[in-house]
């Protein structure tokens, strides 16, 4: 199973009809792209990337495989939830679990269905999730810092560990506990993979997605604005959505889907947009294989090196790397495929320190 991206909101903001437009988009595509849903709240959807059409006409490739994205739908939160309230428990195990947190607020007004709190206020709405999170972080550091801190009197490595440990879980509460998200504490380098293992819930990066009405599709509304500056000095993503116009048009066929694009002034829908923040989000690169069987997009990391990017399509590929043949993507389009970028001497063979670029276009050499 590859990356995650939890959806969470209250409830009534639209978090599940997003979630089953992202599912019912999937399906509908299934006869071009794979799709499958893991858990009843799993599904996996391709990633729009244009580039990967382009090199299967090139490659004559009999089959287009895009990479994907799994979304999670996580069980609406309420007040409390960090003490075991509604389904707590359930709401903060799930987002332990996943890479990113998308924030569904709502951001329209509609007499029909009510608000938990009896008001639209999505920035209010963001803070009530945020700080649920957040109370379960501080729980969690100070349940962590008495077994820390009898290690910490050792004069071994393990204590010399134990100290590094506690001096950077009191850091952390300082900032959760001046209401900010753990995500906002100052890391070095040489302290990423303790902050990491930590496994704090306010670490993950977010994304807002403003749930507007549908005249407010293509512009967005005075809600969506505020949530647009908060994001802006926050360094978050934001993604505007109507989740109501996504299921219609989840329900559509591709000539129609277009229509109804054009007509509401969109130049592509809502979920592209959301699940291309999300890669973004986690900070995920694509690089491509292309060949006359398949052409096919895989996701790594940004900042991967070479075999890692072996070992996604088969860990024997990493194990056994010896190098990699690439070429940039605007070098395979331009030269007409992989002889035409071979002939022009394009292609390089990049070894074990390679780090991979996005829209590099590989061929893995590996000894069995």
């Amino acid at each position: 199973m590859g990356f995650k991206c939890g959806i969470v909101g209250l409830p009534n903001v639209g978090k599940s009809t997003l979630f089953n437009a992202l599912t019912e988009t999937a399906v509908a595509e299934a006869s071009n792209y794979p799709f499958c849903t893991i858990e009843p709240n799993v599904g996996e959807v391709a990633v729009p990337d244009e580039r990967l059409e382009q090199l299967g006409r090139i490659a004559k490739s009999a089959e287009i495989i895009p990479t994907r994205l799994a979304f999670v739908d996580i069980a609406g939160l309420v007040k409390g939830a960090s003490k075991g309230e509604g389904l707590g428990n359930q709401f903060l195990a799930n987002i332990r679990e996943v890479d990113a947190v998308a924030y569904v607020l709502r951001c329209f007004e509609d007499g029909d269905i009510t608000h938990v709190e009896g008001r639209i206020d999505p920035i209010a709405d963001a803070e009530t999730v945020e700080t649920e999170l957040m109370l379960a972080d501080l729980d969690s550091l100070e349940r962590r810092k008495p077994a820390l801190e009898k290690k910490a009197k050792a004069t071994d490595k393990t204590g010399k560990e134990a100290k590094a440990t506690l001096a950077l879980i009191d850091r952390v509460l300082d900032v959760v506990a001046d209401g900010k998200p753990a995500r906002q504490t100052e890391i070095a380098d040489n302290e990423r993979r303790a902050f990491r293992q930590l496994q704090l819930l306010t670490a993950k990066p977010v994304l807002y997605v403003c749930n507007v009405d549908e005249a407010s599709a293509a512009a967005g509304n005075a809600h969506s604005a505020r949530i647009v500056e908060q994001a802006a000095e926050e360094g978050a993503g934001v993604v505007t959505i109507s989740a109501r116009i996504e299921a219609e048009i989840a329900s559509l066929d591709p000539a129609e889907r277009q229509e109804y694009l054009d007509e509401l002034h969109l130049a592509e829908t809502g979920l592209s947009r959301l699940i291309r923040a999300g890669y973004d989000l986690l900070d995920l690169i694509t690089f491509f294989t292309a060949g006359p069987k398949a052409a096919r997009a895989w996701t790594v990391t940004r900042g991967a090196k070479a075999p890692k990017a072996a070992g996604v399509i088969h860990t024997d590929f990493e194990k056994g790397f010896i190098r990699a043949e690439t070429i940039t993507f605007d070098d395979y389009v331009a030269l007409g495929g992989e002889q035409g970028a071979k002939d022009a001497g394009k292609m390089r063979l990049e070894g074990r320190d390679y780090v991979v670029a996005d829209g590099d276009v590989m061929h893995f050499r590996f000894a069995n």
